[in-house]
C-alpha cells in the first residue's frame, strides 16, 4: 500500500472490477472492498485516496465518510452516484468529499479525479512533514531565542526587542544569529516563512 493506492469501494462486484482495471491501466494500484465496513477495518493504516458508491447496503457512502471523519481519516474521498442521488453527493461534498461523479461516467473523469486527489494528498503530506521539521527546529531553541523570535516575527527592531525584554541590542544580535542558525533560516522572511508554516497546523 503506497501514497498512490486508490481504495475502491462498491457493492457492484462487475464495477469494482471494471474500476479496478480502468486504474491499473494508468498504473494506478487498486484494492477493492465490497462493503464500507470491510473498508473502514484497515481504514486507520490507508494510504492514497477512497473511491466509494453512495448507495450501499448497512453503511451508505455518506454513512462511511462520517465516520472516517469522526477517526481523523483525512485521505481524498470520491463518490460515485447515480443521476438520483446528486443532492446525497452535494451533502457529502459539504462533510469534505473531494468529488463526486455521476454514472455512467467518462473513463477520462475518474482518472483525472484520481490524479487530482492523490496529488492533493501528496502535497498536504509533504506540508506536514516540513511543517513537522520546522516544528523540531522551533522546540530546539532556548525560552529567550524563542522571545527574540516572537520579536522578529511582529516587525521589531532589534533596539526595541532589547527595550522590551530588558537586554541590550547587541545580545539580542547574539540571540537573532542563534535563531537564524537553529532554524536554517537563510533570511528574515525565511524564518517568518517557518513560523507561519508552523502556525499553520
Amino acid at each position: 500500500m503506497t501514497e498512490s493506492t486508490v481504495h475502491l469501494i462498491d457493492d457492484d462486484a462487475d464495477v469494482r472490477e471494471s474500476l479496478a482495471f480502468l486504474l491499473s491501466t494508468a498504473d494506478i494500484e487498486a484494492i477493492t472492498y465490497d462493503s464500507a465496513a470491510t473498508f473502514l477495518e484497515v481504514a486507520a493504516d490507508a494510504r492514497g485516496c477512497v473511491i466509494t458508491d453512495i448507495r450501499m447496503p448497512d453503511i451508505d457512502g455518506m454513512e462511511l465518510v462520517r465516520r472516517l471523519k469522526s477517526m481523523g481519516c483525512d485521505l481524498p474521498i470520491i463518490v460515485i452516484t447515480g443521476h438520483g442521488d446528486v443532492p446525497l453527493a452535494v451533502e457529502a461534498m459539504k462533510a469534505g468529499v473531494r468529488d463526486f461523479i455521476e454514472k455512467p461516467f467518462d473513463d477520462d473523469v475518474i482518472l483525472g479525479a484520481v490524479h487530482q486527489a492523490l496529488r492533493s494528498r501528496a502535497e498536504s503530506a509533504a506540508e506536514a512533514g516540513e511543517r513537522a521539521e520546522i516544528q523540531a527546529r522551533l522546540n530546539t531553541l532556548s525560552p529567550r531565542e524563542q522571545q527574540v523570535l516572537e520579536g522578529l516575527v511582529a516587525g521589531k527592531p532589534n533596539k526595541v526587542i532589547a527595550f522590551d525584554l530588558d537586554i541590550s541590542p547587541r545580545t539580542v544580535e547574539i540571540y537573532r544569529a542563534h535563531v537564524m542558525t537553529k532554524m536554517q533560516a537563510r533570511s528574515l522572511s525565511e524564518l517568518v516563512r517557518f513560523v507561519l508554516i508552523s502556525k499553520a497546523g
